[in-house]
């Protein structure tokens, strides 16, 4: 039983003395609770409207504060025309517009009834049709709040109007963020093993005593594994328009552009996960867990990221299928051309240069 006891003894010795166990058995928990707790919601919450108020009365103003004061919304901006609304939608921040028509008191006082229209951006049906329920149910609040013990009550009846996707088809949604998981999984954790691949072969002493500078090595192993990858955004586009019924309104050039862009930015990084690993299970491992869970929660596909703390939605932005989600989203359901879409571009093009120079950098010419 001494015996036993010390060999677990020594076990506690070797977990203890490894950073990166402990890091991997207790911080690893903590992460992901913390991760999943703020994320896992279906609730909509911080949404940013627009509000087009041709009224301007007592009771559009008090019922605009009662949105406004709510969790659910921040009203990010006052549009003056109806014209201005597509280009709100377009810009990507706007989820929701609320209309309110000429004479909105004064038809609620005469004809004890009044109209508001409720305009969402639709590309993502889930957010759209729960955005669009909790400002029916203020606006309801609000028109039993005034009713109070008339006879007649007030009616404030609501127009619900979807934008892009009026059948609220969850394809909409679901394309741009499997297009996006997809390309960066599959050329992250092809490209993270191809280096490490030659270290353990032993065939990386053979390349690094040829005439062929490492930028040239790092280039031709990104290559073969650039031109697969542009047969997976054909075919994926394809089963989308066919299969799915999902239409591209916007440019097809610019729309395959920004997937290359967002497939060189996945090699490079996968390139420099491979330069700093040791081993193939090393590589994978980061490219599977470091990147999946990443992807899948703070890229906006699965869960809105407004929803997330102040934290989360700053380390999103260093999640490269975010920037591309947007776009993705802006072009193939929006419509949108370059000039709605550049900032998103330049990070991702900001993001495909720093991996790349980063993976040369680490990449060594020597064998330890």
């Amino acid at each position: 039983m001494k015996q036993f006891f010390s060999f677990v003894k020594k076990e506690f010795h070797h977990i203890l003395r490894d950073p990166r166990t402990m890091l991997i058995l207790l911080g690893m928990p903590i992460a992901q609770i913390i991760i999943f707790g703020f994320a896992l919601t279906n609730e909509v919450k911080n949404s940013k409207i627009a509000v087009l108020d041709n009224s301007k009365d007592v009771a559009t103003t008090a019922l605009i504060q009662q949105i406004n004061s709510s969790r659910y919304f921040d009203i990010e901006k006052s549009l003056t025309d109806y014209k201005s609304i597509d280009a709100e939608f377009k810009t990507g921040k706007i989820k929701m517009v609320i209309v309110f028509p000429q004479g909105f008191n004064e038809d609620l006082q005469h004809f004890n009834k009044a109209q508001v229209q409720l305009i969402a951006d639709a590309s993502d049906p889930n957010v759209a049709n729960t955005l669009a329920n909790y400002a029916t149910a203020i606006i309801m609040d609000y028109q039993n709040r005034i009713t109070d013990d008339r006879k007649l009550p007030y009616t404030i009846h609501t127009e619900i109007q979807m934008l892009y996707n009026p059948q609220l088809m969850g394809a909409y949604s679901f394309v741009p963020g499997v297009m996006a998981m997809v390309l960066m999984l599959v050329c992250t954790m092809m490209t993270a093993i191809t280096i490490v691949r030659e270290k353990e072969t032993g065939t990386m002493e053979v390349l690094l005593v040829s005439p062929v500078q490492p930028l040239k090595i790092v280039i031709a192993k990104a290559v073969p594994y650039l031109l697969l990858s542009m047969v997976n955004i054909m075919s994926i586009l394809m089963l989308s328009v066919f299969v799915l019924g999902v239409p591209i309104n916007g440019s097809l050039l610019l729309l395959i552009a920004v997937s290359i862009l967002f497939t060189l930015t996945s090699l490079a990084l996968g390139l420099l996960i491979s330069s700093v690993t040791a081993s193939q299970q090393a590589a994978m491992f980061i490219s599977l867990v470091g990147l999946f869970l990443p992807t899948v929660m703070l890229s906006g596909f699965m869960f809105p990221i407004e929803n997330m703390p102040l934290p989360l939605r700053i380390i999103s932005n260093v999640v490269p299928a975010k920037w591309f989600y947007t776009i993705v989203k802006s072009v193939m359901i929006k419509g949108v051309g370059f000039s709605l879409i550049w900032k998103e571009v330049l990070v991702l093009t900001g993001m495909m240069l720093f991996f790349l120079v980063l993976s040369i950098k680490k990449f060594k010419i020597r064998l330890a």
